[in-house]
């Protein structure tokens, strides 16, 4: 037993500062089983309430982070045993480092993509909205996400943008959306007849919902304008500008056959000219009517 235990502990110098022994090996392996297993475990706990597709992508990510594991579990195991690993260290210090950087931004992305496939934040088929920009998801990789903008056009999204940016997701409550139009009637407006003809407007398009029904606010008293709102559920916001510009027709229409009109900012400019000298003018925002005199 005496001479095994020495055979499994006699040292193989692989350079003038790392030598290693047959035991070392087989501690290592043991280790490395071991890590093996606890990792299987932990892949299978993230993983298990993930989609068929959401788990091949997993296990794929998962694997590169498996073999960083298992390159850390070496160090540390050779360097708990006795083995002299700060040649190694020193020697990939440099490398390490200059690797690290130019990756930063693609581990980024990668963990990122593992976020939303945990828990799920974004699915396939959602419109989001991310730095102004609105699209509908066509395909989650690892690095990036694939959408269709309205215009369709692709864009390509890095996923580490969701980390570091708001994001708004349209469908996440459901495929309904509140949509709204704005307008801004003449002072001295009938404001009941205004209400009504925007629910006609509303009401009578045929992608807006009856329930819940359209409502009318009337959001404030501007410069030049009554300001007024109509609120309606349409089931496609993806396309949510062509209901809302049918809308802008109709209201258009509804008003000039009740002869409401919808103002426009205008001045007042006074000229004021006294005796042997030049000619000043002085500008009036206050008044909604462009009036032109002479004092």
């Amino acid at each position: 037993m005496r001479e095994i235990l020495e055979f499994l502990n006699e040292p193989y110098k692989l350079t003038d500062k790392v030598s290693v022994s047959l035991m070392d090996v087989i501690i290592l392996v043991a280790v490395l089983l071991i890590a093996t297993l606890v990792l299987r475990i932990i892949r299978k706990l993230m993983s298990r309430n993930l989609p068929y597709d959401d788990k091949r992508k997993f296990k794929v990510v998962f694997g590169y982070v498996r073999w960083l594991i298992y390159v850390a579990i070496m160090l540390i195991t050779f360097h708990t045993l006795g083995v002299n690993v700060t040649g190694i260290f020193a020697a990939s210090a440099a490398l390490l480092i200059g690797i690290g950087l130019a990756l930063q931004t693609f581990f980024q992305d990668i963990i990122s993509g593992v976020f939303i496939l945990i828990d799920q934040s974004v699915h396939v088929g959602d419109i989001i909205e991310l730095e102004g920009k609105v699209g509908r998801v066509e395909e989650i990789k690892l690095r990036t996400t694939r959408a269709t903008t309205i215009d369709n056009k692709v864009l390509i999204v890095p996923n580490h943008l969701y980390l570091t940016n708001s994001l708004y997701n349209w469908t996440q409550n459901g495929t309904t959306t509140r949509e709204s139009v704005s307008v801004g009637v003449a002072y001295g407006s009938d404001v009941q007849l205004v209400k009504k003809l925007l629910l006609q407007a509303a009401n009578n398009h045929p992608d807006v919902l009856e329930n819940p029904e359209p409502a009318v606010l009337f959001t404030d008293f501007g410069d030049s304008s009554l300001n007024f709102k109509v609120a309606f559920t349409i089931n496609d916001s993806f396309n949510a500008r062509f209901p809302q510009s049918d809308i802008r027709f109709e209201i258009d229409k509804l008003f000039r056959e009740h002869k409401i009109s919808i103002p426009f900012p205008q001045r007042d400019i006074h000229i004021i000219q006294k005796p042997d000298q030049n000619i000043n003018l002085r500008v009036d925002n206050s008044d909604p009517h462009t009036d032109l005199s002479k004092d």
